[in-house]
């Protein structure tokens, strides 16, 4: 590796390098969710559906994170400066691109190429940070602070795009983003001098095939995941059909690498077993943040807040994650009682799900919920990074690349996955709640009489007729209904979290060798990691 005074130009205050590449690296993180960030704006805007919108966010994803498998090739080949203009230069016409469009096609299309752009800025960022670190633990602490910021990424999304869309068209986010994005990546490319920091390898035998393996895989499971409830599963050909393409790609893609003298996974990380230990408590953790998103949900759906003021409260979340990860950090460098952190960790996360359930109402101060929201952000920062880098330590060096790119791989799958969990689940314990709800009303119903009569009257006394008042009160009482049954599966779906938090812990309990394991990623190449 070159030396650290070649990298950036002499002179250069530490601090300005240091902000230059927070700036991009958060720039990054942000495109990330900016079509989910407001959900309703954006599918009123190219006339989608919810799920069209869902599916737009893991097209970034799946680019991200298929191509990883050959991302560090063209770093370790283009000098870092020139790497860096082309990504900006791409990412902005890309971006400016997603602004003159209404198409929600093209929008799949540009969302791809957006992550495969993100990836190389999200690979120069994280090598940059690395390499200005200077303490013994520097990988540790930099992974910590990347998936800190990756924990904040859906709240401090809304809160920069959200007064965008009440003020303007939806997609002058995207145009927003590109002024925020242009000055912090001129500034680093302002800084840097045109040198090479990975050692320069040549570009001849890319691995094309396996990415284009992994990315039409990956974008089938994000197919499959999001609207197959909206086609009734197996119901429908083209689900089936793109469930067995899913299968044949997995299987070609295993035989392929398993036959290449320099896979661009290496299959053989499977053979430790702390590396599948890892697997499992990232296939949970990412089940659990899935179904954190609820709340945001809760707040606006059920409470009538604005999403703004639902995201402001979510800075107690992010204050969690803050405190969170200066423990993780804390625990990693001392590299010892790594289960009592991930026990605490998702202790931290039980009590937030479990306490959640016993606040969820129709009526509720937010004030209640600060405490609960600081809880859930100081477990996740507990055990999110710790578990990548657990994973990332349960393989020899030469295979760091594998465990980062299978790791990514997981993160997908898992977050589309629990994403199909919650569509499911609304609509299974939503027609259940309903159905109870509503076969206990009938006109005979002294409450139900009551209620309508409430109804009626205070739409009379705003002035409406009263043969219109009648009509509109019984949509009242059905949107009543509705909201009362969303209630219910929140708390039904949170509970069920609770008991996965649970079965986590215990789970970390009866593994001993997760203490055992020292967290080292000194001689580990960094590799762009995922979402």
């Amino acid at each position: 590796m070159i030396n650290n005074k070649t990298i950036f130009k002499t002179g250069v205050p530490e601090w300005l390098v240091i902000v230059s590449i927070f700036a991009v690296l958060l720039s990054s993180v942000l495109l990330f969710a900016l079509s989910t960030a407001d959900g309703m704006a954006a599918a009123g805007y190219y006339g989608a559906t919810a799920a069209d919108v869902q599916f737009s966010l893991l097209m970034f994803y799946a680019a991200v994170a298929s191509f990883a498998v050959v991302e560090r090739r063209f770093f370790a080949r283009v000098v870092t400066k020139d790497y860096l203009l082309i990504c900006i230069v791409l990412e902005i016409l890309i971006t400016y691109c997603c602004y003159h469009t209404r198409e929600i096609g093209l929008i799949f299309a540009l969302r791809f190429l957006q992550g495969i752009v993100n990836c190389g800025l999200t690979s120069i960022s994280l090598n940059l940070l690395f390499n200005r670190l200077k303490s013994e633990h520097a990988k540790e602490t930099g992974y910590t602070i990347f998936y800190g910021m990756i924990l904040c990424v859906s709240p401090l999304t809304a809160l920069f795009s959200v007064p965008i869309v009440e003020n303007y068209e939806y997609n002058v986010v995207y145009k927003a983003m590109i002024f925020c994005f242009l000055p912090s990546a001129a500034l680093l490319f302002s800084l840097l001098n045109r040198v090479h920091i990975l050692p320069k390898t040549h570009l001849f035998k890319i691995d094309w095939l396996s990415f284009v393996l992994f990315a039409t895989m990956l974008v089938l499971i994000a197919y499959v995941l999001i609207y197959g409830q909206q086609y009734d599963w197996l119901e429908d050909q083209t689900i089936v059909v793109d469930i067995l393409a899913i299968l044949l790609l997995f299987m070609v893609s295993v035989a392929r690498q398993r036959s290449l003298k320099r896979p661009a996974v290496d299959l053989a990380i499977f053979k430790s077993k702390n590396f599948a230990i890892g697997i499992v408590f990232l296939v949970i953790l990412y089940l659990i943040r899935g179904a954190f998103g609820l709340t945001s949900s809760y707040f606006i759906s059920v409470l009538g807040m604005d999403s703004l003021h639902a995201n402001e409260i979510m800075i107690l979340n992010i204050a969690g994650v803050i405190a969170g990860s200066l423990i993780a950090i804390r625990f990693l460098t001392r590299q010892k009682h790594l289960r009592v952190l991930w026990i605490s960790g998702f202790v931290c996360l039980f009590v937030f799900f479990l306490w959640m359930g016993q606040l969820f109402a129709s009526e509720a101060g937010t004030v209640n919920f600060y405490l609960p929201l600081f809880l859930q952000g100081l477990g996740a920062g507990m055990v999110m990074s710790p578990i990548v880098m657990f994973i990332m330590s349960s393989v020899p060096d030469h295979m760091s690349q594998s465990a980062a790119s299978v790791g990514v791989f997981v993160r997908f799958s898992t977050f589309s996955l629990s994403l199909a969990f919650i569509n499911f689940f609304q609509l299974y314990f939503k027609g259940k709640h309903n159905d109870d709800l509503r076969g206990n009303l009938s006109l005979l119903d002294f409450n139900l009489t009551e209620r309508l009569k409430i109804y009626q009257s205070a739409l009379a006394s705003r002035g409406m007729l009263r043969d219109e008042a009648s009509k509109a009160a019984v949509g009242l009482l059905n949107k009543a209904v509705q909201k009362q049954t969303f209630l219910q599966f929140c708390v039904s779906y949170y509970d069920w979290v609770a008991v996965l938090c649970l079965f986590s812990i215990l789970l970390i309990a009866l593994q001993p060798v997760i203490s055992r394991t020292v967290i080292n990623l000194r001689n580990k190449q960094p590799a762009a990691a995922g979402f």
